[in-house]
């Protein structure tokens, strides 16, 4: 069976706006904003790290592992209150299962935290299976989620494609030896082209043929 797998944050959806409040919210002061979208995609120690050198005080590792539980809660407490599906992400869900491929995501945000995601969007039953970043002791770049995220969807590894939005998505295609597919309505842009992706996606509505023409 063939099988597509989806990043979550920066991929299927922008949650940029709500991960940024919920560093700013375990900081001494909100120093983070819009133009820090793309280390909000880097994960919550990322976000911590850049909020303590703008803070402009002494701080160490010991300030970011304490600060990022708070993170954590706070970002749980209002995991979609800015956070929106990109135009025409589901629709190339549905239209890749109606064309017999099934679908998946496999993500470096906790599972806990990418299952709440989901539901709260409303679209978890729409995916055969979600992989996070603590579901196994390695996550991506290792190739051991994004295999588990095809397997537990039904899909065969060799058949499969990763759709992502980061150099950490374009390693892990590597690594498992599948097409990697790079968006580039994220933060970065066309620059995501320097990781030298299989191919890049300018709106959703392409994946399905993309996909199919991939895929086989």
């Amino acid at each position: 069976m063939r099988c597509v797998v989806f990043d979550l944050d920066g991929t299927l959806a922008d949650t940029s706006a709500d991960l940024l409040a919920a560093a700013n919210a375990s900081l001494p002061r909100a120093v983070l904003g819009p133009e820090d979208a793309l280390t909000a995609f880097h994960g919550g120690r990322a976000m911590l790290r850049l909020g303590f050198r703008r803070l402009g005080t002494e701080w160490s590792e010991a300030d970011v592992d304490a600060g990022y539980p708070v993170l954590l809660e706070a970002y749980r407490q209002a995991i979609a209150t800015h956070t929106r599906l990109y135009p025409g992400a589901m629709e190339a869900v549905e239209a890749l299962k109606a064309a017999g491929i099934v679908v998946s995501v496999c993500t470096n945000k906790p599972e806990a935290l990418a299952e709440l995601l989901l539901r709260t969007l409303g679209v978890r039953g729409a995916f055969g299976a979600l992989v996070g970043a603590d579901t196994f002791p390695v996550r991506k770049p290792d190739p051991t989620p994004y295999r588990a995220a095809v397997e537990r969807a039904g899909g065969v590894v060799r058949r499969s494609l990763l759709v992502g939005d980061t150099e950490t998505d374009a390693k892990t295609a590597a690594a498992a030896g599948v097409p990697v597919v790079l968006v580039t309505f994220g933060p970065e842009g066309r620059g995501v082209a320097r990781f030298r992706p299989t191919a890049l996606l300018d709106r959703f509505a392409d994946l399905p043929t993309l996909a199919a023409r991939l895929l086989g």
